[in-house]
């Protein structure tokens, strides 16, 4: 998710006008899901300096989370039982279980040999990951603990990027597995979400939407994959507008309105078993 500066209130040296300027930072935070460093100095008029400093004495008193190049809001276990109730793994894996197999077969295609391939969290990438991970050939990169565990069971080439547990998706993330990301290219990524709008694709929590950004920045080729469940849904975090990936592979043609807007953004429907 890119965020436009905009204009905001002017900021000052002032006492007052600081506290205010680290109220409206922290609400614009909690609205978006992600500001960056760069446009809240570009809409606050003050340096990014002075940014960063406001940025750690929020995240200081637990307002907010910083991050590489900005911030986002606190995802501890209280911010995140405000957010849209994310459906246990274990529950969402039993659930459109055969779209979900269809979906990763004919994702699978998608990869060639000796590639170098990103898997990101959710029960549609890993039901692509059982398949993939019996392929040698690739090397597969993931933050996902699940996906790396299968794959070192089958005996696949499997990089784990590093960074902090999130316990109830077994999920790798934060500044350290971002940095790692960013020195790495991938020729495909394949993204999971949460839910697919005319808008674009969305993801329950923050600090999984941020890593899926950034595996889409650095892959050639950008994939997701979802069932059907995903049309028309909304979700806590906005990932991306629908122009940042390429194709978009699913088990049943997407809803008219969806469906234009994927052509008007010019991405690739692939129908499994079509």
């Amino acid at each position: 998710m890119t965020e436009t500066p905009r204009q905001g209130p002017p900021a000052g040296g002032g006492r007052l006008i600081g506290r205010v300027r680290k109220e409206r930072i922290a609400q614009l935070i909690r609205e978006r899901g992600f500001m960056s460093s760069a446009a809240l100095a570009a809409m606050f008029g003050v340096s990014e300096m002075t940014v960063r400093r406001d940025l750690a004495e929020l995240d200081l008193r637990g307002v907010i989370q910083r991050t590489h190049g900005g911030a986002v809001i606190d995802p501890s276990p209280e911010g995140e039982a405000d957010a849209a109730a994310e459906p246990f793994f274990d529950e969402r894996n039993v659930q459109n279980r055969d779209a979900k197999t269809a979906i990763a077969q004919a994702a699978a295609a998608l990869a060639g040999p000796a590639q170098a391939v990103v898997l990101d969290v959710g029960t549609t990438t890993y039901a692509l990951a059982k398949i993939l991970t019996q392929d040698e050939r690739l090397r597969i990169f993931t933050n996902n603990l699940r996906i790396s565990a299968l794959g070192t069971a089958a005996g696949a080439e499997v990089h784990t990027l590093g960074g902090r547990v999130r316990p109830s998706e077994m999920s790798l993330y934060g500044p350290m597995a971002i940095e790692q990301a960013r020195r790495l290219w991938f020729d495909v990524a394949f993204i999971g979400v949460s839910a697919i709008s005319e808008m674009g694709i969305y993801d329950y929590a923050l600090e999984e939407a941020e890593m899926k950004r950034v595996f889409a920045e650095r892959a050639t080729k950008r994939v997701v994959v979802a069932d059907s469940s995903k049309f028309g849904a909304r979700s806590l975090v906005e990932v991306a507008a629908l122009d940042r990936f390429e194709i978009l592979v699913t088990e049943r043609t997407p809803p008219s309105g969806i469906a234009e807007a994927l052509e008007q953004a010019g991405v690739q429907v692939i129908v499994a078993g079509a």
